[in-house]
């Protein structure tokens, strides 16, 4: 298949075009590198730099067999600061790729979501069936979009699927993860342990949870890639697919960190800090309806591989 990755030069995006490439399809990888590195994106992909809503552009660009769609903003604290930066990012943009998408006939869509969907759940694991409730511009970003495919796909103009991912982790020698800001728990510990930072600031120790930190679930890079790819052979038999991906088991905040430290053998400071505004105290995944779907198995998502393959990638740097 010919398939088309937007925001492949990020972190996800980069490594779900190489496992794209290995399984032989032929793939257009497009960012516009405001927050993509040029250098992840692999050998074998034709890279194209622009925008996922230049209708111009993604015409040029041929025909396809699917589109990944990883291109956005993913901050949910940020979003609290700038929500209109967050709207015209990932949903206008969007929004565009969409229209021009169907108007050139590509059957299959698949869509980088988030569990930023759900809001502040209670019960835990969360599966599919949950209420929906976003507590931050992002997450309502992701839910706009969310129901525009699903209309799209009502009215028979493209099939569709909703990856509603929770933690992604991890990383390869090739595919390291790394934000500029960095923004994710487990490469902050690691500059920590580093030495590139002076200590490790958690946010908030006063949350409902057994240690009062933040509990999140964290799946491997490598098998959130595989399930995007898995995907798009599945919306031949499902029209439309909404589902969570993640590990099944939360972490506290605490524990990332002192998983961190255990892994490099560095006991370096950490401090406690003011909560972050759309911060939801705890958010696991039911992963069943993947497994089940996706005939998907993780293969690297425990926590100690995650911590130690994303510290073997930091070193890689």
């Amino acid at each position: 298949m010919r398939v088309l990755v937007t925001g492949a030069a990020g972190f996800i995006g980069s490594t779900t075009a190489e496992l794209l490439l290995t399984k032989g399809h032929e793939v257009v990888a497009l960012d516009n590198l405001t927050s993509g590195r040029v250098e992840n994106v692999p050998v074998g992909a034709r890279f194209v730099e622009g925008d996922c809503g230049d209708e111009g552009l993604i015409r040029s660009l041929g025909e396809f067999d699917a589109c990944i769609h990883f291109a956005a903003r993913i901050e949910p604290g940020e979003s609290m600061k700038y929500p209109e930066v967050f709207f015209v990012n990932n949903v206008a943009s969007t929004f565009r790729l969409l229209q021009t998408l169907v108007v050139l006939g590509v059957p299959r869509f698949v869509f980088s979501s988030s569990c930023a969907v759900y809001g502040d759940q209670i019960e835990m694991p969360v599966d599919e069936t949950r209420s929906i409730d976003p507590q931050s511009p992002y997450g309502q970003s992701k839910r706009m979009v969310e129901e525009a495919m699903s209309w799209l796909v009502a009215c028979g103009r493209i099939r569709a699927a909703s990856m509603r991912y929770f933690n992604a982790a991890g990383g390869t020698l090739a595919h390291p993860e790394r934000h500029n800001p960095e923004i994710h728990l487990i490469p902050i510990a690691l500059e920590a342990a580093a030495g590139r930072r002076t200590h490790l600031e958690i946010y908030g120790d006063d949350y409902p949870t057994p240690d009062g930190t933040c509990i999140r679930d964290y799946i491997h890079v490598s098998d959130l890639a595989e399930a995007h790819v898995r995907a798009i052979t599945a919306l031949d038999t499902n029209p439309e697919l909404v589902l969570n991906l993640g590990s099944g088991v939360g972490y506290s905040n605490r524990e990332v960190a002192a998983m961190v430290q255990r892994v490099t053998g560095v006991d370096f400071e950490i401090r406690i800090t003011a909560r972050r505004p759309g911060d939801p105290a705890a958010a696991v995944a039911s992963n069943a309806l993947a497994r089940e779907v996706l005939e998907w198995r993780l293969a690297r998502s425990d926590l100690e591989t995650i911590v130690a393959d994303a510290w073997s990638a930091f070193q890689s740097m």
